[in-house]
Order: structure tokens, then C-alpha cells, then sequence
């Protein structure tokens, strides 16, 4: 059963959320990779979606951006729904994967201004706007670089660049310092929590790592394809009776899980 443990009455015409995911089920043949899932992002928020190897993590994300149709419940960014009105829910989303998707070939520049250009952003605006994304991730030096010379921290701040190009609400990124060092790692969440703060940007972050969680943060614990539980990670704590995110993760999902690797 769900720990319903927050309950925020976003999802009014004063405040929609950045996401609303409503009763959400996806199957891979007989295997259900999602299971009744309904959760949401509320604007100017950090939310984590944490959960082990196989919770469905990315089966979300794959429904919410389109790359699978969602044949159940109803999934809405900004109150658009993106099976009826794919066009304005996309647009107000921005999406960073854990596979790399930059081409390594051409310059910082060109992979954004490309971007844009897919989002029907003329090439003038278009520079302009990367020039003021790529200064807002510390990247203005390496505008005329090509991809592959930078670092692996460096490709994922490229990528937020990319997908800040068309002033998205909702940012998802999925596994995002999966193959990064401790620092990469540290600046890149350091990055994200400024959009939030300052940009006002909802963010779902799905990871599988606790410690990038950190108290404040709304927290969403998926499992095995359903919600266990969702609330601000002092709720999700408290709820269960642990002294800590990890512990009330071991208590809500079981110790069987808490190794896992992505999901």
C-alpha cells in the first residue's frame, strides 16, 4: 500500500503542477512495468524520484515524453495532457537522459542552436538564447568547443543547456550523474537546485543514489513499478519512523532492493 504521506492541493486552477501523473499503469507483455502510479511535480520544486534497478524510473519518464503511449490514466505537464495535446506538453518540457544525446561532432553552439531550431526558434534567437544558457551553466567559454573534448560533467551541463533552449517548466532528468565523479556530480545537482531556486523551475530528478537527496526535497519512492511513497523527504522519514532517507527507503521498499543500480 502507498504511504500517502503528503498531501499538497496543488493541482488547483491558482497552482497546477509542473507534472500531474493520475493512476498510470504500463505493461511489457504480461509484465507490468507501472502499476497505478500517480504522483506529482509541483512548480519551483526539486522532486526525486528515487527507486532501485527495474522500479520503473524510466518507464516514467518514457511515457511522460511520448517515446511510449500511455493507454491508462492521464499524465499532464502544466494541465496540457500529453496524449491529447502533445504539442503544448511538450513544449513546456525540457528532458535530460541517461543516455548521452549530444553529437560529439559538432560545437557546444551547434547542438543547441540545432535544438532550438527543432523547437521553431530562428537562428539569431536561437544563439542568443544558447549564449544566455550555456553563461547560466558556466559553459560560455566552450560555445566553439565540439562535444567531445569536453568532460562527462561538462556533456551534462551541456545537456541542461539544450534543454533550457525553449524556457521548458518541467525539467526530467533521468539518472543524470550515472559515469560521474563525486565533483561532476556535486556541481551538476549544485546547478540544478539554482533553476529551481531562481528560475522557479519544477525538476523530477530520478536517481538511485540517496545521498543527492537532500532534506527539503520532495521525494517520491518507486518500487517495483508502484509508489510507496510520496511527501518532502522530512514527511517520508518521519512516516515510517526512520532517523534517515536511507533507513526509511530499507523500511518502505525492503532491504532487498537497496542495492539496486537504475531504473
Amino acid at each position: 500500500m502507498q504511504l500517502d504521506l503528503m498531501k499538497d492541493g496543488v493541482d488547483t486552477a491558482e497552482d497546477i503542477p509542473a507534472l500531474g501523473v493520475e493512476g498510470v499503469t504500463h505493461a511489457f507483455g504480461t509484465r507490468k512495468a507501472l502499476d497505478d502510479v500517480s504522483l506529482s511535480v509541483p512548480r519551483g520544486s526539486f522532486t526525486a524520484l528515487l527507486g532501485p534497478n527495474g522500479a520503473g524510473k524510466t518507464t516514467l519518464f518514457s511515457l511522460v515524453t511520448r517515446l511510449y503511449d500511455n493507454r491508462s490514466g492521464s499524465i499532464r505537464v502544466l494541465g496540457f495532457d500529453v496524449r491529447r495535446q502533445p504539442a503544448a506538453a511538450l513544449s513546456r518540457l525540457g528532458v535530460v537522459f541517461q543516455a548521452r544525446t549530444l553529437d560529439l561532432e559538432l560545437s557546444v553552439m551547434q547542438n543547441l542552436v540545432y535544438h532550438a531550431a527543432l523547437h521553431g526558434v530562428g537562428f539569431a534567437a536561437g544563439r542568443q538564447r544558447a549564449r544566455e544558457v550555456l553563461e547560466q551553466v558556466g559553459l560560455s567559454d566552450r560555445a566553439k568547443d565540439k562535444v567531445r573534448n569536453l568532460s562527462g560533467g561538462q556533456m551534462r551541463r551541456v545537456e541542461i543547456a539544450r534543454a533550457l533552449m525553449h524556457r521548458p517548466d518541467l525539467l526530467l532528468l533521468d539518472e543524470p550523474t550515472v559515469g560521474l565523479d563525486i565533483g561532476s556530480r556535486a556541481a551538476l545537482l549544485l546547478e540544478v537546485r539554482r533553476l529551481v531556486a531562481i528560475e522557479g523551475i519544477g525538476v523530477l530528478w530520478a536517481t538511485h543514489i540517496i545521498e543527492e537527496i537532500h532534506p527539503g526535497d520532495r521525494v517520491v519512492v518507486l518500487h517495483q513499478g508502484r509508489v510507496r511513497a510520496e511527501g518532502t523527504y522530512e514527511s517520508v522519514v518521519t512516516g515510517v519512523g526512520a532517523g534517515d532517507l536511507s533507513g526509511a527507503f530499507l523500511k518502505i521498499i525492503g532491504d532487498e532492493a537497496a542495492t539496486g543500480d537504475q531504473g
